[in-house]
């Protein structure tokens, strides 16, 4: 699974993918839209590649959790967010037996689930489960990008020489 591209903005509703490293941030483009948005470095994001979910024994990635989410709907749409929270916690249960209950809040479990069908909807959910879809912008982000450091201008003199 591939979720390395993809990022969760703060304050920014949906997904996004990383497509281009700038000096001073990224420019990330929305899966809901396609529109390309610029992020500075000071931006709260998430690589969705990066987060975990507790469980007793530990912590499982998502990427693992996806997976399993497309093996039990058969690479189709999970149930949707906006059901009420007994019924997620139970769809959730099914499918992570051992999440911690009191560390894995419902609204963890709505992101969990919005993300996944944000994923299928795009028809990112691959036989590995969501992953990029391979293009030629995304496939030059992945390599490094020289950082171009900030070149200062010689200061200039107060005072001028006679």
């Amino acid at each position: 699974m591939n979720l390395e591209k993809i990022l969760a903005i703060s304050g920014k509703p949906g997904l996004y993918v990383l497509k281009v490293q700038t000096r001073t941030g990224f420019v990330a483009e929305s899966l809901a839209d396609g529109k390309k948005i610029t992020v500075n470095l000071k931006s709260n994001v998430s690589l969705l590649s990066e987060i975990s979910i507790y469980t007793y024994e530990g912590e499982k990635p998502l990427a693992e959790i996806m997976r399993k989410i497309a093996v039990k709907e058969n690479k189709g749409a999970a149930i949707s967010h906006k059901e009420d929270n007994a019924k997620l916690t139970a769809y959730f249960k099914e499918i992570l037996p051992d999440y911690d209950e009191e560390r894995v809040y419902p609204s963890d479990i709505k992101k969990v689930l919005n993300w996944y069908n944000m994923l299928q909807a795009k028809g990112l959910v691959t036989d590995e489960a969501p992953a990029v879809a391979v293009e030629e912008e995304v496939a030059v982000v992945g390599e490094e990008i020289p950082v171009v450091e900030d070149v200062k201008a010689p200061a200039k003199n107060a005072k001028t020489q006679k």
